[in-house]
């Protein structure tokens, strides 16, 4: 059992610690609330069963706590991130609001299907399509045709350019349909010509 656990909530909570730990170790073996209210109050000193519920919550959050703190510490020495004002900031933290708004600006930025295209090279084809509207996109795609960067076809060159485009190639919503429209024609003439060219124009 936790001491530090035990000290804070009995702090918090204006209770005695022999109180809080006699009543975390009852919840700790099974105990339900009403069973301790009403069976044992002689051992958590006639806890009624709003402290002994005050009790369990906060000893919950502390743990939840915690453990958020150790996976954000973690994820910020991998990244090199931590400094020591940085790192006092979130041990001082009392709540799991005020944990997160530290962690904030630090959190890893989820990584989009758009942002993947682009780590792909796929962002020139994109412009390309969208500059060259009327043209046969077979012409270009082979450029974009990289199994080192996971791209194996014309599909999937062709497949990331749309994922640029829904991701906010031009960040407007008076895009979206026009950029649809451009894949759209890119995609069955592109295909179709790449294939062709690749068979020899049969």
């Amino acid at each position: 059992m936790n001491e530090t656990y035990i000290h804070q909530v009995a702090k918090e909570l204006n209770l005695g610690i022999k109180q809080v730990e006699a009543t975390a170790r009852l919840l700790a073996e099974g105990g339900t609330v009403p069973f301790i209210a009403r069976y044992r109050k002689e051992v958590t000193g006639s806890l009624d069963e709003v402290a002994i519920l005050n009790i369990r919550d906060r000893m919950i959050q502390l743990v939840e706590l915690d453990a958020r703190r150790q996976s954000i510490l973690n994820s910020l020495k991998e990244r090199n991130l931590l400094t020591e004002a940085l790192e006092a900031a979130v041990m001082s933290a009392e709540t799991l609001a005020r944990l997160e708004d530290i962690y904030q600006p630090f959190r890893p930025k989820r990584r989009t299907r758009a942002m993947i295209a682009r780590e792909r090279g796929l962002e020139p084809l994109a412009a390309w399509l969208l500059a060259n509207q009327t043209a046969d996109p077979s012409t270009v795609l082979g450029a974009y045709i990289d199994p080192a960067k996971e791209v194996q076809s014309a599909e999937e060159a062709l497949a990331g350019a749309r994922d640029i485009f829904g991701g906010g190639f031009q960040r407007s919503r008076r895009y979206s349909h026009r950029h649809a429209q451009v894949v759209r024609r890119a995609w069955y003439s592109g295909v179709e010509g790449h294939a062709r060219q690749r068979g020899g124009g049969c």
